[in-house]
């Protein structure tokens, strides 16, 4: 209801960002900073602190510097590898960081190669090792488009859709050189590109052309032997290492836009997956898109400049399951229904009020209760009774209106069964102890000070240092002051925003220079979980502390 609506809605579905309008209650398809979180340049550094901590789990995001600012460092990291093998013969791919549909992408052979004119400066860009050696089909290079709903942050909840798109080059793959690296076509997936290439083929068919189903791939792949089922385990680990490493950043803009303690929508999104397949059948993360596009249908040009829209079935099968059941799965009405506990709604039968005027009433068995949701018909109770649904009293049915009717169907059995599969908390178990950086926002936050922001002053800083215990002979607060303001200092002048204060990922640095020095001789992150339980471990003391006193 864009216009002329004073009651609050149960869902928003915004087109754009959780800003597009204000709301104050209800649910909305976006979380605050979602945006943000998922632009190349945020994801990579990201990926790159879980890389630190988790090298052997996080080997599925390619490696990746971040222009203009770790320029050299990627020149001197080249020249490095090529001295120590001469044969090495990489390419490169660079990224604009706010680009999108294949735009400004392009592909180098040396660091050289940046296209450093123009405005690198005000777009920057991501450089990652390029895929040499993806898996063909027909010949041709493509990529996995699954969709992926997070339907809570706090506490985590993630769904995957069952099935995606596949999405086709549409000029037969040969590995990157100088010759080839210019042909779009060839080794860059978009969509948005490939359509323009006269190759592409649209089909009514889910197998074929070049966008398809990815169970059509699977299919295929399944056929000639491959483990299929490991393919998808290996998929899903990668979604919920994704999104865990997204997480810390995403809790900072949430509690900035929705405080806690205060009314406020609850946030849902459907995400955009983007997935390479290596020939070896491992799954490397591309990127992650915050507004995949929802269409079903293309464009076809009948005359020049003359379009029409067809419909596409491929687009059609898959996304309109996620939009379905990501409805069913958030669905407020679903919680109240559960929460009800009847076996059927009767029709109001005047024989049966006497005198009672409500118009609707539930019968039910005193002994038994059965969810509204179930399809099964209950046997006949001994006693049949009357439950008035607006003032709860119980009312006999006379010997002659025992007849039970039939149990109405449930809303979901006309329904196909659920395209999107929960895998966490379903496996939080085997996930959880990657969760630290969680675990770091939350000191974050807590020292934040002042509600909807989303940088921690100096003071804050101190303040954690000192509640903490974080400071002795070794490392003075003079020593805490010269550490903020180089940490924060580096970081500010690599952001656009103007926001002084020290954001989350410059605290997360400060965090793990904090445990190097405490716990030398551990891994980083066992020092990084020293740390953490060390710091919770004195607040849940100085919490009780202060609890004490207050009851004193």
């Amino acid at each position: 209801f864009p216009l002329g609506r004073r009651l609050p809605c149960d869902i928003y579905w915004h087109g754009v960002s959780f800003h597009d309008s204000n709301i104050f209650s209800g649910q909305v398809n976006k979380f605050p900073g979602m945006m943000e979180t998922v632009r190349k340049i945020t994801l990579s550094r990201a990926m790159r602190t879980m890389q630190d901590l988790f090298p052997v789990d996080y080997n599925f995001y390619p490696r990746s510097w971040i222009l203009p600012e770790e320029l050299s460092l990627f020149v001197d990291e080249f020249h490095r590898m090529k001295d120590s093998d001469p044969s090495w013969k990489p390419t490169f791919i660079v990224k604009p960081d706010g680009g999108c549909q294949g735009d400004g992408i392009y592909l180098i052979k040396d660091p050289s190669d940046v296209r450093l004119t123009g405005s690198i400066q005000s777009r920057p860009a991501v450089v990652q090792e390029y895929i040499c050696k993806p898996l063909l089909v027909d010949k041709l290079k493509f990529d996995i488009r699954l969709y992926v709903l997070l339907k809570s942050l706090e506490p985590l909840e993630i769904y995957i859709a069952k099935d995606g798109l596949s999405r086709f080059c549409t000029e037969p793959y040969q590995e990157p050189t100088l010759k080839n690296l210019h042909q779009v076509f060839m080794h860059l997936t978009n969509y948005s590109l490939n359509i323009h290439s006269g190759n592409f083929i649209h089909s009514d068919s889910v197998n074929t052309g070049s966008k398809r189903t990815f169970s059509s791939i699977l299919c295929r792949l399944s056929s000639k032997g491959a483990d299929v089922k490991k393919l998808w385990s290996d998929i899903i680990s990668l979604v919920i290492k994704t999104i865990i490493a997204l997480t810390p950043e995403l809790k900072v803009y949430y509690q900035s836009d929705i405080p806690a303690g205060k009314p406020g929508p609850t946030c849902f999104q459907i995400l955009g997956f983007d997935i390479l397949l290596m020939k070896s059948l491992k799954p490397m993360l591309l990127e992650v898109n915050a507004n995949p596009s929802m269409r079903i249908e293309h464009e076809r040009e009948l005359s020049p400049g003359v379009f029409e829209h067809v419909p596409s079935p491929v687009d059609k099968e898959v996304k309109v399951a996620v939009i379905r059941d990501t409805l069913r799965l958030v669905d407020p009405q679903k919680k109240k229904r559960k929460d009800t506990h009847c076996i059927v709604t009767v029709p109001p039968k005047q024989q049966w009020l006497g005198a009672h005027k409500h118009p609707g009433l539930w019968e039910v068995s005193p002994w038994q209760r059965v969810d509204e949701m179930s399809s099964e018909v209950p046997p006949k109770p001994t006693l049949s009774v009357i439950l008035c649904c607006r003032c709860q009293s119980l009312l006999q049915v006379p010997e002659a209106s025992k007849e039970l009717p039939e149990a109405p169907k449930s809303p979901e059995a006309a329904l196909p069964s659920l395209c999107l599969k929960q895998v966490f908390p379903k496996y939080a178990q085997q996930f959880g102890h990657l969760r630290l950086v969680d675990r770091v926002a939350a000191l974050f936050i807590r020292f934040l000070g002042v509600k909807g922001t989303t940088k921690l002053g100096p003071t804050g800083f101190r303040t954690f240092i000192r509640n903490c215990k974080l400071s002795n002979s070794n490392f003075s607060m003079a020593a805490v002051d010269i550490l903020y303001i180089d940490i924060t200092r580096r970081w500010n002048s690599m952001s656009i925003e103007k926001e002084s204060g020290m954001c989350l990922q410059a605290f997360v640095e400060a965090f793990f220079c904090l445990a190097r020095k405490r716990y030398k001789t551990l891994p980083l992150h066992e020092q990084v979980l020293s740390l953490i339980e060390a710091c919770e471990g004195r607040l849940g003391t100085l919490h009780g502390k202060r609890l004490v006193c207050g009851c004193g």
